[in-house]
């Protein structure tokens, strides 16, 4: 008795999980300026605008640079996670990559653009690797908020740089 066994349909179905690949962009307008909203992304220590973070291990006024590795800790795990700089481009771009876990590869950027109906803010996550479908499930409600929230939180500085209660 000779006994064939195939783990081709195994095989396929784990290159495909392994080679898992989502891309997602969110847009928000604010009335701010492409400076203020600048200054809230660049200010590496002030995450509390942030729906995903709590806290960062970057001193007060660090500003982002390319190479710059920092810890973030989240509010959905005490687990601090590291994150590399990779690119900025003053008042355009700033871009990262989360250190996690291996399975994961995590690419965030930040696009800043002025124009005539206000200043657009391009939040976009990159997500790759076997896990990245579990990681996906459990941080998009948390991701689909972020530019929103940037824009808000810009669009507050400026008023409380109106009422004199801002530091400028």
């Amino acid at each position: 008795m000779i006994l064939n066994f195939s783990f081709k349909p195994i095989a396929d179905r784990w290159t495909a999980i392994s080679k898992f690949s989502l891309d997602k962009t969110y847009r928000a307008v604010s009335s701010a300026t492409v400076d203020v909203l600048w200054q809230k992304l660049e200010n590496l220590a002030d995450v509390s605008w942030h729906p995903l973070f709590s806290s960062t291990n970057a001193p007060r006024g660090l500003i982002a640079k390319p190479g710059l590795i920092y810890q973030v800790v989240t509010r959905l795990t005490p687990i601090p996670i590291r994150i590399f700089v990779e690119r900025v481009k003053p008042r355009e771009l700033l871009s990262f990559r989360a250190i996690a876990i291996p399975g994961i590869e995590n690419r965030v950027s930040y696009q800043v653009e002025s124009t005539l109906c206000g200043t657009y803010i391009s939040y976009s996550v990159t997500l790759r690797g076997w896990l990245s479908p579990l990681l996906w499930l459990w941080i998009r409600p948390y991701v689909a908020r972020v530019a929103s929230e940037l824009a808000n939180a810009a669009t507050e500085r400026i008023s409380d740089w109106s009422l004199g209660t801002g530091d400028w």
